[in-house]
């Protein structure tokens, strides 16, 4: 498993190392390992398994004396240091290749934020990711700070381990916070010393919940990617925003909004070829010009997905660009905001829906715990209508009377999630980000789906079962959409 496993490249040796638990995982693919003369380790003392050696002791046995210069003569700063896999949210994950440049600099971050020796910070996130092991890990050992590290996130434990350590900074990522504001309220949820929150993905109505019941934090939300060359950070603790245009930042690092195409997924062009920036307040596409000292590494043995990402042709011929894959948008205040990821966006009844918008409102509904919103195609039309897969509280049946009010209310005709199908658990990754391909591809048929489905029925002013005489009728263009 990619994402149970460490990767490393150092003194130009590959190995990996994997938890005791995935052995048997592991043993199913070490023959292929071997041949591509790959190391494998295993974090314990000891180890049967022929191809398989044991870390834990060469750990404890290893002098605290400083390593030989000659062992990292031919590593430098641009040197792999390690391998990280994207999430694999609209596709299968990719392993990011990271620069001993790019651990240096996402380092610094906690210094960004005003993060000092005294500090103590906790981390829940898995390692396996940026956040939790460049942010996090990399940043406590510049720092040289105390570091609470925990095996596994659990929002119910959250608060009683930062007030049992003192922890003074926390991390998060995705939708933590919002499992933190959905716990049981108590009174002693302001008793405790973390001054300050780093992460991202954090939704603007969760953030002012989570200020309003867990006190004055300064949270900085911060837009990255593992493999990007662009990134901000929000030092403002302006709510909704992650960062802030900034003209040294832009000098040393540019980058540019630019115009996008939902429906075909690509840039827009000038009749010269070239893109065409996004106007001030209006939502585009964020690219990331690629220079010596903003480069793109790319992925590792996968050329034709690296070369995806690059943009070329940009602002003028010839020019190279690093694709986001991100919609971003600029106020007259210069405050950025994250809108959404090419491919969640979607485009219905010639108007662009964010995913991430609609389901905010569908967690509004009394019923609805979780929500992952995508669009899905329809045999004779322009487009992808919306649909959303959606998990219940705990007792809770589908309130179709009130779903249906809520999103008539605050949505659009176009915007509004014509679908809705109900599942015990959405797919999530390991850091929280929910899956999407597997639910575009399945659809609306309820003759392939075996969730329940329900349609937004217009004329009844309420959500139906979709039953496959309804799915027919939407077919053969007999109900309207």
């Amino acid at each position: 498993s990619s994402k149970n496993v460490v990767w490393s490249k150092t003194f130009n040796h590959v190995f990996f190392s994997v938890f005791a638990e995935l052995q048997d995982a592991v043993e199913e693919v070490l023959p292929t390992l071997r041949e591509q003369g790959i190391s494998v380790f295993i974090l314990s003392e000891s180890c049967s398994i022929q191809g398989i050696d044991s870390l834990s002791n060469k750990i404890s046995q290893a002098s605290d004396q400083p390593l030989s210069r000659d062992l990292r003569a031919n590593v430098n700063i641009r040197s792999t240091a390690l391998y990280i896999y994207t999430s694999g949210t609209t596709g299968l994950p990719k392993a990011a290749v990271v620069t001993h440049e790019r651990v240096w600099a996402a380092s610094f971050i906690q210094a960004a934020c005003g993060i000092t020796a005294e500090d103590i910070f906790y981390i829940n996130l898995p390692l396996y990711h940026s956040a939790g092991f460049l942010i996090g890990l990399s940043g406590a050992i510049e720092r040289g700070m105390t570091v609470i590290l925990k095996r596994k996130f659990s929002a119910s434990q959250f608060w009683d381990d930062c007030r049992k350590h003192n922890v003074t900074v926390m991390q998060y990522i995705g939708e933590t916070m919002r499992y933190l504001c959905n716990t049981a309220k108590k009174d002693n949820d302001k008793t405790h010393k973390v001054r300050v929150a780093i992460g991202n993905g954090i939704r603007t109505d969760v953030w002012s919940e989570f200020l309003s019941r867990f006190g004055d934090i300064k949270v900085r939300e911060l837009y990255a990617a593992t493999e990007g060359n662009i990134g901000f950070i929000n030092y403002t603790s302006k709510i909704g925003a992650v960062g802030r245009v900034n003209f040294v930042h832009r000098f040393f690092f540019p980058y540019t909004l630019i115009k996008f195409d939902i429906e075909k997924e690509e840039p827009v062009r000038n009749a010269e070829g070239l893109c065409i920036e996004a106007a001030r307040g209006e939502t585009g596409l964020l690219v990331g010009k690629i220079t010596r000292r903003s480069p793109f590494v790319g992925y590792a043995g996968n050329q034709q997905q690296t070369e995806k990402k690059r943009l070329r042709d940009v602002l003028k011929k010839g020019d190279l660009y690093f694709n986001t894959g991100d919609l971003l948008r600029f106020d007259h205040e210069n405050f950025v905001y994250f809108q959404d990821r090419v491919g969640d966006t979607f485009r219905w009844k010639g108007e662009n829906v964010a995913t991430s918008e609609v389901a905010d409102i569908l967690t509004t509904a009394p019923c609805i715990l979780e929500a992952n919103v995508y669009g899905v195609k329809v045999e004779g039309h322009e487009g992808r209508i919306g649909m959303a897969a959606v998990t219940l509280k705990e007792g809770q049946d589908f309130d179709c009377e009130a779903t249906y009010k809520q999103v008539t209310s605050y949505l659009p005709v176009y915007a509004r999630p014509r679908f809705i199908r109900i599942q015990p658990c959405l797919e999530m990754t390991g850091t929280f980000k929910m899956k999407k391909v597997r639910l575009v591809e399945e659809g609306f048929n309820p003759a392939h789906v075996k969730d329940p489905l329900f349609f937004l029925d217009s004329e009844k002013k309420t959500y139906v079962p979709l039953t496959e005489e309804i799915y027919r009728a939407i077919i053969s263009l007999e109900i309207k959409l």
